[in-house]
């Protein structure tokens, strides 16, 4: 079966067109890693739990803080990225400071082979892009959030 991660696209009405808030991971594979690599907040749920909730509390592990009431959100939908995992992702608009944010972190051997573990945010910084640089910015596939984000906007 595959991996399964729910995820919230966080807007907001900020000119002639909306801004999205993306989240660039933490750690040192992607220290110097930029366009390709950022994301909706999102993590993975299980079987049992209902996308919306899992939704609700990854963005809040990721950033911090609770996302907007969740009575306003609109789903977009799935799409499935290039190693298979399958994203469930709800928009919802709001806003949010992106230097104010604190992110759990997770813990992992490195340097590679030293037998040292040191801990990483998940998050390591947030941001608020346009549709056409968040386009650059996004995995490839999320890409496609954006798109039917705009469509639901009008």
């Amino acid at each position: 079966m595959a991996r399964r991660s729910a995820g919230i696209l966080l807007y907001r009405l900020a000119g002639p067109e909306p801004e999205v808030l993306l989240v660039h991971p933490g750690g040192p594979f992607w220290a110097r890693k930029d366009e390709g690599v950022w994301s909706i907040p999102k993590g993975e749920y299980g079987e049992d739990e209902d996308p919306r909730a899992a939704a609700v509390r990854e963005f809040g592990e990721e950033l911090g803080s609770a996302p907007p009431a969740d009575d306003a959100m609109l789903e977009l939908g799935q799409i499935t990225q290039r190693s298979g995992k399958v994203v469930t992702a709800f928009a919802v608009e709001g806003d949010l400071d992106p230097a104010a944010i604190t992110s759990n972190s997770f813990a992992m051997e490195w340097p590679p082979r030293s037998g040292q573990t040191q801990e990483f945010p998940e998050v390591d910084r947030a941001g608020w892009f346009a549709p056409a640089e968040a386009r650059q910015k996004l995995v490839p596939a999320q890409t496609e959030l954006v798109d039917r984000l705009l469509e639901r906007l009008g």
